[in-house]
């Protein structure tokens, strides 16, 4: 049976606001119809029942344009966008609104972005940060017990506090006016109708349902995803969001002022302020949000350029690795030779002990990053792996400020975004609402995020040194998310996009997919299924490897722990410059989730 989410905002008030825009006039009026109606992407198959989705083709050839993300339905908006002669932001966009109504457990209008844009003319890389902010009443000890004792996950992640003021739409706000093509109003078309004629549940959306997170047993989640006979929802059961369509109007009218001003930024702080641990968030807060936009964080490797989003993003270990790497003759070994993983595994744990030690938001705290990624610097790093695991810390870079231990937890909600347009503009787009369903308050048919207990919980050190990514007003917490695009070094040439979700462990998906790519010359669909990966400390969390790498990778001291957290959600696409029949993107989407890559 249908059912209309209407938790944490009453309709009559958003109901007003929007009759006076008459805002679904508007996208039915669009000289678009492709925007209109979106379908399943074409060759694509989702069953609907509980058994799980059909077994679906999830790589993708185009001559022309290319979208991969975490949803067929997301990808057929994006398609139509695209299609219709919209730039990647423009089907970013239109994605971005359909993922949030889809997969409302990775990301959506309550939660934030990074994304980095290569731009086809100029053959420069720009980065957005749309991460959200602590609002002007953060504490820094507000995950803290009074006693001093650091609340646990679940007490924090539940409170209104844990909010940080949502950032990713006022991202694509800054980011469509300067790279949109068509208008920002039609391009929500395609969530607008999935929102009111309803959606199937995918076996992803209904295995999140009945998971063991606390947030989708709070009230608001369990009355959304409830049947009109009361039963909860399973695969297969179609999903309708009425107040999502609503709040997406207000959007689509008032661009990201629709979300962080007026009835809906009211219904948000309602909502947000009620219950244990209430935010302090106001709507001076919200109104005064401000994404940023900066130049990526490029550097070499081997024969391309690596670019990330700056600091707080997870950018920069993805860069300290890769530099880490091209010090080895990984590109000289396979997926085959378990050599090739030890030495990722170890350049990933030498980056991560850097990142944790230093790495917090550059308007608050200095972050040494052309200390971190001088070469003098990498070369040391990389001289320090050997032929057996070591225990690893953080290192001493040019410019690195005295900061206290870190102890930020980061569970993740997040999906991925990659996309080419006609013009050869792409960009890497990573969202989120943090954990899953983000802090479970619902408002507007979204949930809002639980961005800021991506901050260190103990804010200082017994001798009072701050860490570097403690809470404080107005301050980005760090994030793992690391978009990424790389150009072919002698050309400048947009060469491959890729990017992931999976909390703390994305800067190691992100990296085997760099090297599949590029050092192990793999296609985009070969590189994002590879097993993964992931050291942190003496911690090696994997995916099953064959019996003789994970014996050999032993040998060396690395246990291989198959308990593990959130899985990746890998999108690659890659450009053929020799394509044979006009092909000239190749996309591969991580079998790991329920992502296509498709283009035309």
């Amino acid at each position: 049976m249908p059912h209309s989410a209407q938790s944490g905002l009453r309709r009559p008030l958003l109901a007003r606001a929007i009759s006076a825009l008459t805002l679904g006039a508007m996208v039915a009026a669009t000289p678009l119809p492709a925007l209109a109606r979106p379908l399943p992407a074409k060759n694509v198959t989702v069953r609907a029942d509980a058994t799980g989705p059909a077994k679906r083709v999830q790589s993708g050839a185009s001559a022309h344009a290319m979208v991969a993300a975490a949803n067929p339905l997301a990808v057929a908006a994006g398609m139509r966008v695209l299609k219709a002669g919209g730039s990647a932001v423009d089907a970013a966009v239109a994605i971005q609104a359909v993922l949030g109504l889809v997969e409302p457990q990775s990301s959506g209008l309550g939660g934030g972005s990074f994304m980095v844009f290569y731009d086809a003319k100029t053959r420069k890389v720009s980065a957005y940060d749309g991460r959200e902010t602590a609002p002007a009443g953060a504490n820094p000890r507000q995950f803290l017990h009074p006693d001093g004792t650091p609340m646990t996950y679940a007490e924090a992640v539940t409170g209104g506090q844990s909010s940080g003021i949502p950032g990713a739409i006022a991202m694509l706000d800054m980011a469509q006016k300067e790279h949109g093509k068509l208008p920002w109003k039609i391009l929500f078309g395609p969530a607008r109708q999935l929102a009111t004629e309803g959606f199937i549940v995918s076996p992803r959306l209904a295995g999140m349902i009945t998971s063991r997170a606390p947030q989708a047993h709070m009230a608001d989640a369990q009355a959304y995803f409830r049947n009109a006979d009361g039963t909860q929802m399973k695969a297969g059961d179609r999903l309708i969001n009425k107040a999502y369509a609503d709040s997406l109007d207000l959007i689509a009218a008032n661009r990201s002022a629709g979300l962080l001003s007026g009835p809906l930024a009211e219904a948000i702080l309602q909502r947000i302020h009620t219950g244990p641990a209430p935010s302090p968030m106001t709507l001076a807060d919200m109104a005064a949000y401000k994404p940023r936009k900066t130049e990526a964080l490029c550097r070499p490797y081997r024969a391309y350029i690596i670019c990330t989003p700056q600091a707080p993003s997870g950018g920069l270990p993805v860069q300290e690795a890769m530099g880490i790497l091209a010090h080895t003759d990984i590109n000289k070994r396979s997926a085959k030779d378990e050599k090739g993983w030890y030495l990722l595994s170890q350049a990933s744990r030498l980056a991560y002990a850097d990142r944790d030690k230093y790495e917090g938001d550059p308007a608050f705290v200095p972050v040494p990053t052309d200390g971190l990624l001088a070469p003098d610097y990498l070369a040391k790093r990389a001289a320090l792996i050997g032929e057996q695991a070591q225990p690893v810390t953080y290192g001493v870079p040019a410019g690195a400020p005295k900061v206290g231990p870190d102890h930020t937890l980061e569970p993740g909600g997040t999906s991925h975004i990659v996309i080419v347009d006609a013009d050869g503009n792409a960009l890497s787009m990573t969202t989120t609402v943090e954990s899953i369903f983000g802090n479970g308050h619902m408002v507007g048919g979204f949930f809002m995020n639980n961005q800021l207990t991506d901050s260190s919980f103990a804010p200082d050190n017994a001798d009072g040194t701050p860490a570097a990514n403690a809470v404080a007003p107005g301050k980005r917490p760090r994030s793992s998310m690391a978009p990424t695009i790389v150009l072919d070094k002698a050309t400048g040439h947009f060469a491959a996009a890729t990017g992931s979700p999976g909390g703390t462990a994305i800067v190691g998906y992100v990296v085997k997919a760099l090297v599949g790519i590029l050092d192990w010359k793999m296609s985009p669909q070969d590189a994002v299924a590879l097993p993964n990966l992931v050291a942190m400390g003496n911690k090696y969390s994997a995916d099953k490897f064959p019996d003789d790498i994970t014996q050999a990778l032993a040998a060396r001291g690395e246990v291989l722990d198959t308990q593990r957290g959130e899985n990746s959600g890998l999108q690659a696409i890659v450009y053929q410059p020799k394509g044979t029949a006009g092909i000239r993107y190749i996309g591969g989407a991580d079998p790991r989730r329920e992502g296509i890559a498709r283009g035309f």
